[in-house]
């Protein structure tokens, strides 16, 4: 391609791409529709295209291959249609803004300088050689992000190749139209990232293919560590740089992944709404999304009430009058710790000698085989045999017992019984049965005598005599069988461990649980801990801080259920998962490779874990050289302002680095009293809207706050607000009413604190809360109060915040 320097040569450029793109879209779109009706055509006429004979092997054999061979024909279809398609929407998906890039790039030893432009798919010329737009995914687009003009190298599938880059250019183009372009030095010239930062927030998260920074496309596109650790500060574009790290996966192994191979733990439902457009745009599928709290509830109910992460956190936020309010929190930090996880590894190397419990085996109000008899069966096992295995063989002798008592059972008085009360059709089922059994395939026949005995019963002639003993002993058998399914499917699950009782047996005692475990360590408040998890269980409830635990400790016990189909898990808000969570998710995805993000500044859940560093446990999973570990330490959501007025609220915040983006001062309104404070806000937030401000949160500390300030701001002339619950399946733009721990993850143009008193974040375990609050603003920050100000505040410089008149 002829070098373009100018930006008239540029426009010129624009429009050939444009035209070239049309051109394309207009051929593929009789193809697309040609070989879709194809496809359906063949669907709809498929068994018409084939004769089904079995009358000899031949005739089979030649019918099995007619069915192939028409199989064959429609999958070659639906895949020509499928590739098609695909192209076509990558083409429209291109045409209001072509590429956002550009380098020139002369490969060494090679004559000709290649002038590559950058978006956000492939487009490849008439000729099906040249590369007419490259996707950003692509090994050599990767000189966009990581060098400046100068010397540059990228990694192939063949090779490291080796060059010079004379520019590197940036353009904005909307509605296919250029409207700005830039020449750069570093990896995004700051006048795009500018004008992308300063725009207003989005219900959702969108693509940031044209902003990616350098050490943001060391994370995209590492391919190498079983384990990526990323650790960033607030607004640093851990979630960004990890969704087009799904896309980069998805692209690179096209081949042998598959979005249903990757699974996203989202930090709450609504999260999963705010990040769902990112892939589609891209033009991939969307990956698995889910909770973990959703995980919990598909293994653990409906056997018992869960409670969830939010509801725990609500407590430890407003319990503390609470008289167990002490043992609680104890109790959420100790069974979230590596030492409760060795104390389960313990319990269950001492349960394969003594101290398993069984449920017994019931039926009719009677004990068919009683918890008992099993332990001893389990217990007569070599005792080298891991526990899981040798329950494994435990079920496996309960299902024969029970297939022996079930045949016992065919000859009680209840079964007699029953049978009386049969209706047609199962007398029906069981006709059939018999006279397959003897033979009598002739349907008319079959239809007559089965309509005879339907209105007789059991007034059968003569030569039905010798079908009625062995219609009884299949009626019977029929009988027994359904009723002793339940105890089958029972079973099945392991139903016959009492999993409850062994949970609970390890809150006995202080003496017990040492005896058991081999944990010498025990939180202060043990016995009150051991109360209350108790009286849980007897309500068949769990905390949450046990739910994991109890789940692990089943798994020791029965055998690690595993899905080996997923291939990736990222996990995002990873401060707030405990290591029982981490060790969970290792063990369920066997062949994933997982990636963790998170920010230990906003590890606002009591069973915060530790991401990065050396003394990370996270690195233990897969082991040092397995590990990758990525700090981002510049924010970009926020104006310079608001994040220097963050930095002091967090210890440490002093290495975060703010992005050169001004804006105003966050500004602190003390007023005298609560009617005040709600007035105030309401006016302030009809002067937001009236700016332009689309997207606005009035965040609060707890929900029941969330629901006091939705109900005052309300009766305030507040229009059209919306209150955010942990419940709420979709993020929108407006006005939300929000607690803090669900704001996180997400972003507003203005954020207005309602209440920064001392009397709502005092405790030194509120700070990271506060701080995630006060983080979630791009562009306006509002503090309010009626008291004393928090003392985070009062450790923040003045000069960084501004006073409002009351």
């Amino acid at each position: 391609m002829e070098k373009i320097s100018s930006w008239e040569q540029e426009q010129e450029w624009l429009e050939q791409v444009k035209e070239k793109l049309k051109s394309g879209i207009a051929n593929l779109e009789p193809e697309v529709g040609r070989l879709k009706e194809q496809a359906t055509d063949i669907r709809k006429r498929f068994w018409e295209e084939v004769t089904v004979n079995t009358s000899t092997q031949e005739d089979f054999e030649e019918s099995f291959f007619t069915i192939t061979q028409q199989d064959a024909v429609l999958s070659e279809r639906e895949r020509s249609h499928a590739r098609k398609l695909q192209q076509w929407k990558n083409m429209k998906r291109l045409l209001p803004s072509p590429y956002f890039g550009r380098i020139d790039f002369h490969e060494d030893g090679q004559i000709p300088e290649e002038l590559v432009y950058i978006g956000v798919s492939s487009f490849v010329d008439t000729d099906g050689l040249s590369f007419v737009v490259y996707d950003w995914r692509t090994p050599i687009a990767s000189l966009y992000y990581d060098y400046p003009p100068g010397k540059a190298a990228f990694d192939t599938p063949g090779g490291r190749i080796s060059g010079t880059m004379s520019l590197k250019r940036q353009y904005q183009i909307r509605n296919g139209q250029l409207q700005h372009l830039f020449d750069a030095n570093v990896t995004i010239g700051d006048e795009l990232l500018q004008q992308v930062l300063g725009k207003g927030a989005d219900a959702q998260m969108k693509s940031i293919v044209a902003t990616i920074q350098a050490e943001q496309n060391a994370i995209i596109r590492n391919d190498n560590s079983q384990m990526l650790i990323v650790q960033g500060a607030a607004g640093s574009g851990k979630t960004s740089a990890a969704l087009q790290r799904v896309a980069y996966l998805l692209y690179k192994h096209r081949e042998r992944l598959s979005a249903d191979q990757i699974v996203l733990f989202s930090p709450n439902p609504m999260f999963n709404s705010y990040v769902s457009t990112v892939l589609p745009e891209l033009g991939e599928e969307n990956m698995q999304q889910t909770t973990f709290q959703e995980y919990l509830e598909t293994w653990l109910s409906p056997e018992f009430r869960l409670e969830d992460p939010f509801d725990q956190i609500e407590y430890v936020l407003t319990g503390e009058q609470d008289r167990g309010y002490g043992s609680r929190l104890q109790a959420v930090e100790y069974k979230a710790s590596e030492a409760f996880l060795r104390a389960l590894q313990g319990y269950s190397q001492w349960l394969k000698q003594e101290g398993m419990l069984f449920n017994d085996i019931c039926f009719r109000d009677r004990v068919l085989i009683s918890g008992e008899q099993i332990k001893t069966r389990l217990y007569s096992y070599d005792p080298s045999i891991r526990l899981p295995n040798r329950v494994t063989l435990v079920q496996k002798w309960l299902l024969e017992e029970l297939a022996r008592l079930q045949k016992e059972e065919q000859g009680a008085s209840w079964v007699q019984e029953e049978m009386n009360y049969l209706d047609n059709e199962q007398y029906a089922k069981v006709y059939g049965m018999l006279h397959r059994e003897k033979g009598v395939f002739d349907f008319a026949e079959k239809y007559l005598r089965l309509q005879e005995m339907l209105v007789h019963k059991r007034e059968l002639d003569e030569s039905d005599f010798d079908y009625a003993e062995r219609e009884e002993e299949l009626l019977g058998e029929m009988i027994v069988k359904e009723q002793f399914r339940p105890l089958r499917r029972g079973i099945k699950r392991f139903t016959f461990i009492d999993m409850s009782g062994l949970y609970r047996q390890l809150f006995t005692d202080e003496r017990a649980y040492r005896e058991m475990t081999g944990e010498a360590e025990l939180p202060e408040l043990w016995p009150e801990i051991c109360a209350q998890t108790k009286e849980k269980l007897s309500g068949q409830e769990l905390f949450y801080e046990d739910s994991t635990p109890y789940l692990y400790l089943k798994e020791l016990i029965e055998g690690v259920r595993t899905n080996t189909q997923v291939r990736h898990i990222f996990v995002d808000e990873g401060q707030d998962y405990s290591m029982f969570q981490y060790e969970f998710l290792k063990k369920l995805f066997p062949r994933a490779r997982m990636t963790v993000l998170g920010d230990f500044g906003q590890a606002i859940f009591t069973q915060a874990t530790n991401l990065s560093g050396e003394s990370s446990p996270l690195v233990q999973l897969y082991g040092e050289a397995e590990t990758a570990q990525y700090q981002l330490v510049r924010s970009y959501r926020s104006t310079y302002e608001i994040v220097e007025f963050t930095k002091p609220l967090l210890p440490g915040g002093e290495a975060i680095v703010p992005f050169e983006r001004r804006g105003r001062k966050p500004v602190l309104t003390k007023l005298e009293s609560h009617e005040m404070k709600a007035e105030r806000i309401v006016k302030d937030l009809a002067t937001l809207q009236a700016e332009g401000y689309t997207s606005i949160a009035v965040i609060t500390k707890t929900a029941a706050e969330s629901i006091e300030a939705y109900k005052k701001l309300t009766a305030g002339g507040a229009a059209e607000l919306r209150l955010i619950t942990k419940n709420t399946p979709t993020f929108e733009k407006g006005v939300q009413v929000i607690p803090a721990y669900l704001a996180k993850g997400v972003e507003f143009d203005a954020v207005l604190i309602y209440d920064t008193s001392t009397q709502t974040y005092q405790r030194e375990n509120e700070r990271k809360l506060f701080y995630t609050a006060c983080t979630r603003a791009m562009h306006v920050l509002q503090l309010y109060t009626t008291g004393e100000w928090t003392p985070f505040i009062r450790e923040v410089d003045p000069a960084l915040y501004e006073l409002a008149e009351r």
